[in-house]
This record gives structure tokens, C-alpha cells and sequence, in this order.
């Protein structure tokens, strides 16, 4: 490949692993990709308020009829903005947490390199997975995009991942900003070993290891 792979713009024919090319994630120093507006935040942060209500709700028929036929409306509305993968705001919007994507908890990062990742993270109540604990799934999401993230900056190349193991130390608590981090371990030829905690104040809430690959190009 003969173009700077922060210049390019996949798309089905044409990708880095199945991966959008990042020149760097340093919020403070990038101008993110503001594609879908001024109010793309506001939109996320409704629908992740929509999730943590759904969890904890218990309609009766009625409300439950008349929910039905309001998301209705709402899902016809938003027939008419679906686009292909490779247009979508929700990761390439670096002013929102998780980048804008609705899918993963949100957490802020404040630094990264090639060798560290800090960020802030918070598990709302639609990741509940009970008695006020997040759910170790959810925690597996955040752990899985912060070591892909190192890993990839490590590398300078896209990665998949290859194992990620999760040693859950303590209760991780809901709807309290978090502290996560992510570092390089070693290398060895296309596998990059990365480790990762999280922390709520000074107790480790979870730890983890993972290993991913540096991708060939055209690979997914």
C-alpha cells in the first residue's frame, strides 16, 4: 500500500482489516470526525437513558402497548438515516465518550500511546448484572476496545483479538466513574500481549490479559 494509512477511507473494496485508520487518539491534540452533527451526543446519551429504563422497567400492558407504538414511530424515523458501516458516527466521533458508539460502555480516554492507555469509564444501569454490579460481559466489552486499542497502537496497524481473560477482583459498581487502564506487555512477531485493570478509588474491581494479532492488509 502506497498511501498514508491515516489518509484513508475504507470501504468495502478498500480497508485496513476490516478497520477504520486512525492517525492517533489523542483527544486533546485531534480534530475528530463530526459527522452526524452537533446533537449526536445528545442523541446517544437519550438512547443510553432509554436502555437504563428498559432494564429496570416493569410495565403494565398499557404502558407497555403504548411504549410499543411510540418506538415504532421512532424506528421508522430512523429507517430513513441507516448507512453502511463504514459512514456511521458512532466510532469516529472522538468528543463523545466510546468514541459514539452506542454499544460499548462509555468511558473517556485521557491519554494514549504505544505503550499506555488511561481512560474513565462508567457502567450505567443497563449494564446491571445484579445486585448493583456490573455485568461481567460488559466488563469483557470495555476490556476487549481498551487492549485493542493499545494493541493497535503499539503495532501501528490494525488487530483482532486472539484471547482476552478477565480476573474479576471485587464488585464493579454502577454508574460511578472508573479508572481503566491498558499497557503493552511484549511482543512477539504479529502477537501483541497487552494487560489492562480496572479500579473503582484504590480497589482493583478487575484485571486483564489479552493477546491480539496484527492484521495483514485486506485481512479481517
Amino acid at each position: 500500500m502506497t498511501e498514508n494509512p491515516a489518509d484513508a477511507l475504507p470501504s468495502r473494496e478498500h480497508h485496513e482489516g476490516g478497520f477504520r485508520p486512525m492517525p492517533g487518539l489523542d483527544r486533546h491534540d485531534l480534530v475528530g470526525d463530526l459527522r452526524g452533527g452537533p446533537h449526536f451526543g445528545e442523541y446517544i446519551e437519550q438512547v443510553r437513558g432509554l436502555m437504563d429504563r428498559v432494564r429496570l422497567s416493569c410495565p403494565s400492558d398499557e404502558a407497555a402497548l403504548a411504549a410499543i407504538a411510540r418506538l415504532k414511530e421512532l424506528n421508522d424515523l430512523l429507517d430513513d438515516t441507516v448507512v453502511d458501516e463504514w459512514s456511521v458516527p458512532g466510532w469516529v466521533r472522538r468528543d463523545l465518550p466510546a468514541n459514539g458508539n452506542i454499544t460499548l460502555p462509555p468511558f473517556v480516554i485521557d491519554h494514549a500511546d504505544r505503550d499506555n492507555v488511561e481512560a474513565r469509564i462508567t457502567f450505567r444501569t443497563s449494564h446491571l448484572g445484579g445486585n448493583a454490579a456490573a455485568h461481567g460481559g460488559h466488563i469483557g466489552v470495555a476490556f476487549d476496545s481498551l487492549l485493542g486499542t493499545i494493541a493497535s497502537l503499539y503495532g501501528e496497524s490494525p488487530t483482532r483479538t486472539a484471547s482476552l481473560t478477565i480476573d474479576y477482583r471485587s464488585i464493579t459498581p454502577l454508574n460511578k466513574e472508573l479508572t481503566a487502564r491498558a499497557w503493552t506487555d511484549r511482543r512477539e512477531g504479529r502477537k501483541i500481549y497487552v494487560l489492562g485493570t480496572l479500579y473503582d478509588g484504590d480497589r482493583l474491581c478487575a484485571e486483564a490479559n489479552g493477546l491480539f494479532l496484527t492484521l495483514k492488509p485486506g485481512q479481517q
